[in-house]
């Protein structure tokens, strides 16, 4: 792959989950600043970003969404994250750039079929002030047909580095013996009191994250052998630990949903639900890939357990075996580290571009 030189990128990004859309947009402008580039993050709702990132990154600096009239020249670089419309003055100053930025619409990630096959595409644009430039698509994957998940260059060696009981203990959420640790961060989900209850009589402690986790552990009575910890909005790089340290982490939308799995670790996925129910086959696509991936018994518990979370299928009897859970999250993880990241794959596109 092309080396390329440190250039200016301009990242765009309106916010639906504003834990997940902007958290992948942090990600992204931090590791591409720690690679030596300059990035401009323009979001029209950086609020969270008090909390996941409070100290900002050397070379990135965070702009409000663009308004009406002029906009500053803009980098070599022009990214859509997850399709977001640019505004006119943006798309006129793209035009004026000579040479053109590399424009790249940067998708959603997903498991389906045809990920792979519209990785990469060019879209031509034929009206408007953009008329006869290109933006290219540039999709997110679990495969080496696709542009791959974010990962930083040194997450492997902190991980190797990282005592999970110390630095639970270090917060006062440490684990008493015979608990398993249990890291609850989800969207309003019905199935969460039957799985509080699956768990009544085997110790657990259960680090619930802001937002609906806790809201709806509050309406439930206690359970035996269930120990609650509500726990404050972390910074990504403590959120990333807190992964670490768990035994089974239960995610929610995007950013977190890779982070479990660079944690190695037992995780189930509640995706973002649609209206029109395109989330159902974006979840089995994925649960069915993994499976494929890891080839490890217990895929049909996982699967089940998987669908019944989402509101997609009755709940299951038993909870997956722990052990053949754990070897599964470490195969589909090994499956992962041995392709290249996003953002590697992401620059050393734009440099066969330029």
């Amino acid at each position: 792959m092309p080396i390329i030189a440190a250039m200016l990128w301009d990242l765009f990004c309106r916010v639906v989950d504003n834990h997940g859309d902007l958290g992948v947009a942090w990600r992204l402008s931090a590791d591409l600043a720690a690679r030596g580039h300059r990035v401009r993050l323009w979001v029209d709702d950086a609020s969270a970003l008090a909390w996941m990132a409070p100290r900002g990154a050397a070379g990135v600096s965070v702009h409000p969404w663009p308004a009406e009239g002029a906009f500053v020249p803009p980098g070599e670089v022009v990214i859509e994250l997850f399709g977001c419309e640019l505004p006119v003055a943006v798309v006129d100053a793209l035009a004026a750039r000579e040479p053109p930025p590399v424009w790249i619409n940067l998708e959603y990630l997903s498991a389906e079929p045809y990920v792979e096959r519209c990785h990469g595409l060019r879209s031509p644009q034929s009206t408007g002030p953009a008329a006869g430039l290109n933006k290219w698509f540039f999709y997110p994957g679990f495969t080496p047909a696709t542009g791959g998940l974010l990962r930083e260059t040194t997450l492997t060696e902190e991980q190797a580095a990282f005592d999970g009981p110390a630095w639970l203990a270090a917060r006062g959420w440490a684990a008493q013996p015979g608990e398993q640790v249990v890291v609850l961060f989800c969207y309003d989900a019905s199935a969460l009191p039957r799985l509080v209850q699956a768990w009544a009589g085997q110790p657990t402690l259960l680090l619930a994250c802001p937002g609906a986790a806790q809201r709806t552990l509050d309406t439930l009575p206690d359970t035996p052998g269930l120990r609650r910890i509500a726990l404050p909005w972390l910074a990504q790089p403590d959120f990333d630990r807190l992964l670490w340290s768990a035994d089974l982490n239960l995610v929610r939308g995007e950013d977190s949903f890779v982070r479990a799995m660079w944690a190695g670790r037992p995780f189930v996925w509640q995706i973002y639900p649609q209206d029109d129910g395109a989330h159902a086959a974006k979840l089995q696509a994925f649960g069915s890939l993994f499976e494929r991936t890891v080839a490890a018994p217990g895929a049909a518990e996982r699967l089940a357990l998987s669908l019944a979370w989402n509101g997609l299928a009755p709940w299951p009897d038993g909870l997956p075996d722990p052990d053949d859970w754990r070897q599964a999250a470490l195969r589909w993880r090994k499956a992962l580290q041995a392709q290249s990241d996003l953002c590697t794959q992401l620059c050393g596109w734009v440099a066969e571009r330029r």
